[in-house]
């Protein structure tokens, strides 16, 4: 299990993540939709996810979502570089109800974020912009390169969570055994 601290005048942040897991999560951020979200990242990806952010949220969410995202990519990077024998590209479409987001993943050290995701409105006090951010903060610290698409939906809720189970279906199949090592033309990554 890889554990990662970091602190600041916004937010004080500790992530544990554990690749070989089995989807458990230990959330605590102080906000209820975002610890739902991180929740369903850690069950659908089958990864071991424990957080807890002391963060300014009596300004707004902003700092807590991008420095969550922050922490959590670098504890990513460090569990899973330099890589070995895992399947690399990935992609998944998960729904929920009437809305589907596609995700694709390449886990090859090259960060990289495609978002074309609705961004205006809120999820009760959550703004929807802030979906972005944590995406954006995640995998440039992870150092994946992430294509995160909207398909289809009406529902907000239903939309982001349907990007987060497909980022967490897409990780897992992307970090999936493949015995003959990593696919790449450079024969590293």
């Amino acid at each position: 299990m890889r554990e990662i601290k970091r602190e600041t005048k916004e937010t004080k942040i500790v992530v544990k993540v554990d690749i070989n897991g089995s989807g458990k999560a230990n959330i605590s951020t102080g906000v209820g939709f975002f610890d739902h979200m991180l929740e369903t990242l850690a069950k659908h990806s089958g990864i071991d996810i424990e957080v807890f952010c002391e963060g300014d949220i009596y300004v707004d969410y902003h700092h807590t979502v991008e420095d969550v995202g922050i922490v959590l990519g670098e504890a990513l990077n460090q569990e899973v570089f330099p890589v070995k024998n895992i399947e690399r590209f990935s992609n998944a479409i998960c729904i929920l109800d009437e809305a589907a987001v596609e995700v694709s993943l390449d886990i090859g050290g090259r960060p990289y974020l495609v978002y074309e995701m609705p961004r205006d409105g809120a999820i009760r006090d959550f703004d929807l912009e802030l979906i972005e951010e944590f995406f954006k903060s995640l995998v440039f610290n992870f150092k994946i390169a992430a294509h995160i698409i909207y398909k289809r939906g009406t529902n907000k809720h239903h939309i982001v969570e349907s990007a987060f189970k497909s980022f967490a279906v897409a990780l897992r199949r992307a970090l999936s055994y493949r015995e003959s090592g990593v696919p790449s033309t450079k024969g590293v990554i």
